[in-house]
C-alpha cells in the first residue's frame, strides 16, 4: 500500500487558487481515477475536479470553505501501487515570474508564507497564500493589509488588488489633502435605506456578485462608446426558415440565428483584426486567435460567457453544434474551467429576450462587445432599377460598445457595418457544405 497526495489541478488562465465548496467523497470512502473528488469554486467558474488517481481517501488536507492553491496537495488517499510524486502546476510559476517583473519582488515557492493561509489580526479576513507573500515582501502589516479593498470573491483581496495599492502607495496620484464632502453630499453617502414590511431582502449569490464587481470596473477602466447600425435580415430569416427543418433532420441540432450572427463577426474580425484586442496597462495586444464570447443567460437569472475557440476554424454547421453544445452544458452548469478563458471578443444576442437594442458593457480585458436586438417586420425602402418601393423587410439594430481608449469612432463604426454588410449580403441560395 502507498499514501499517494493528491495536488490541485490547474484551473485555467491567471487562475492561482479555488474556493473549496464540498468534498464528494468522504475521508474512507473509495474513488476511481477521473471520478469527481470535490467542487471548488473560482472567481471564474464553480467546478468538480477529479482525481488523478484510484484509492482510499485518508485525509483532507484542506477543509471546506479554506483555499486549495494550484499545484498544492489537497488530499492524501491510498493506493495499491508505489507511492509517486505529482509536478507542480506550471501557473504558480508563470504567476510567480509576472509577480517578480511587475514589482522586483522576489518570491520563493517554497517559502512558508506562501503555503500558509493567515487572517488578520484584527478580522476574519483570510488572505491567499500569494497575496500573503507580497504583503511580507513588502512590508505591509495586518492592518494595513485589512484596509485593502478586495474585488475577489467574498471581497477577497486578490493579487491584482494588493499590486495596485503598492503602485498608488509608491505614486499617489495626488498628495494634497482632500476638502472635507459638502454638507449634500455628506448626507447623500450617510443616508440609511429604509425598508417596508412589503420588501424582500435576498444576499446576493457569489455569482451575481462576481458579476457586479466586474461590470462596475468595466464601466470605471474603460470609456465606453457605442455605435448602432440597423440590418435588413430578410435574406437571413427566409434562409433559416427554408433549410431549418432539414439541418435538424440531417445533423440533429436546431439552427438558430446565433451560428449565422457569430459567423458574421468572425468575418468582420478577420477584416478589422484591431478589434480582437486587449488592453494590459498602455500595452495593446493584438490577438491572433479568434475566441468568440456568447453571453449565456442562465435560469437562476445570472450570466456566463462561454468562449468558442478559434471559432473562425467551424464551418456553418461546425459553429451551430458548438454553440448548442456550450449553451445547453451553460446552463445545465456542466461548463469547465477552460470553457470561460481566453476570449477575445463578445457577442450578445439580447433580441432573445424580445429586446430591441441596448448598450452592453465590455468583457474585461476586451475592447468591444456586439449585441444583436429582435429581428421585427417593418414596412421599409426598398430600391430597384424600376424606382424606390414600400416593402415589409425584417430588420434588426446591432449595437457596437468599443473602449475608446484603443478603438476610435472610425474603427468601431466600421466594424459593425461590416457585420450588417455580411448578414444583409447572406446568399439565399447557400449550401451547408
Amino acid at each position: 500500500m502507498a499514501q499517494i497526495e493528491i495536488i490541485m489541478p490547474k484551473m485555467g488562465e491567471s487562475i492561482m487558487e479555488a474556493t473549496v465548496l464540498s468534498w464528494l467523497k468522504k475521508v474512507g470512502e473509495r474513488i476511481e481515477a477521473d471520478e469527481y473528488l470535490l467542487e471548488v469554486a473560482t472567481d471564474k467558474i464553480d467546478t468538480e475536479v477529479p482525481s488523478s488517481h484510484s484509492g482510499i481517501v485518508k485525509q483532507y488536507l484542506v477543509q471546506e470553505g479554506d483555499i486549495a492553491v494550484i499545484g498544492k496537495p489537497i488530499c492524501i488517499i491510498e493506493t495499491d501501487g508505489e507511492a509517486s510524486s505529482e509536478p507542480v502546476s506550471e501557473t504558480i510559476e508563470k504567476e510567480i515570474e509576472e509577480i517578480q517583473s511587475l514589482t522586483g519582488i522576489n518570491l520563493d515557492p517554497t517559502n512558508q508564507a506562501i503555503t500558509e493561509t493567515v487572517p488578520s489580526d484584527t478580522t476574519n479576513r483570510f488572505y491567499s497564500p500569494l497575496v500573503m507573500s507580497i504583503a511580507n515582501e513588502e512590508g505591509i502589516s495586518a492592518q494595513e493589509l485589512s484596509q485593502i479593498a478586495g474585488t475577489g470573491s467574498e471581497g477577497r483581496v486578490t493579487k491584482h488588488d494588493i499590486l495596485a495599492y503598492l503602485q498608488n502607495r509608491k505614486n499617489p496620484v495626488n498628495t494634497a489633502p482632500k476638502a472635507a464632502p459638502t454638507p449634500v453630499v455628506e448626507a447623500v453617502k450617510t443616508a440609511p435605506i429604509t425598508f417596508s414590511g412589503q420588501d424582500e431582502i435576498v444576499q446576493m449569490d457569489r455569482m451575481r456578485r462576481m458579476i457586479a464587481d466586474r461590470m462596475v470596473d468595466s464601466k470605471r477602466i474603460a470609456p465606453h462608446v457605442t455605435s448602432f447600425v440597423e440590418t435588413d435580415m430578410t435574406t437571413v430569416s427566409l434562409w433559416r426558415e427554408g433549410i431549418k427543418n432539414s439541418f435538424k433532420k440531417e445533423y440533429g441540432e436546431n439552427i438558430t440565428y446565433t451560428p449565422l450572427l457569430i459567423e458574421a463577426v468572425v468575418k468582420a474580425i478577420k477584416d478589422f483584426p484591431k478589434i480582437n484586442a486587449s488592453v494590459d496597462g498602455d500595452k495593446i495586444i493584438y490577438r491572433k486567435n479568434i475566441n468568440i464570447g456568447m453571453a449565456v443567460a442562465l435560469p437562476n437569472g445570472n450570466l456566463i460567457v462561454p468562449v468558442i475557440h478559434n471559432a473562425d476554424s467551424y464551418n456553418l454547421i461546425g459553429l451551430t453544434k458548438k454553440v448548442n453544445d456550450i449553451t445547453q452544458r451553460a446552463r445545465e452548469n456542466k461548463l469547465r474551467p477552460a470553457d470561460l478563458e481566453g476570449g477575445t471578443y463578445t457577442i450578445s444576442n439580447i433580441g432573445t429576450f424580445g429586446n430591441i437594442m441596448g448598450t452592453p458593457i465590455i468583457m474585461q480585458p476586451q475592447v468591444a462587445i456586439i449585441a444583436f436586438g429582435a429581428i421585427q417586420k417593418k414596412p421599409s425602402v426598398i430600391e430597384t432599377p424600376q424606382g424606390d418601393l414600400i416593402g415589409i423587410r425584417q430588420k434588426m439594430f446591432i449595437s457596437h460598445s468599443y473602449d475608446h481608449r484603443v478603438v476610435d469612432g472610425s474603427l468601431g463604426g466600421q466594424f459593425v457595418k461590416r457585420v450588417s454588410d455580411y448578414l444583409e449580403g447572406f446568399d439565399l441560395k447557400r449550401n451547408l457544405i
